[in-house]
């Protein structure tokens, strides 16, 4: 049972660390513009 709560609690502060991680991470924005083309034939007439 000590050894499942501890599995539990490892867990649980992984995915909590996880989390934090991902909300205080800078992203660089995309250096490079996208460009897409679109094909008339996608548009309603």
């Amino acid at each position: 049972m000590k050894f499942a709560l501890t599995i539990i609690l490892f867990f649980i502060v992984l995915i909590a660390g996880a989390g934090i991680f991902l909300a205080t991470w800078d992203i660089p924005a995309p250096s490079k513009p996208a460009e897409v083309v679109i094909p008339n034939d996608r548009f309603p007439k």
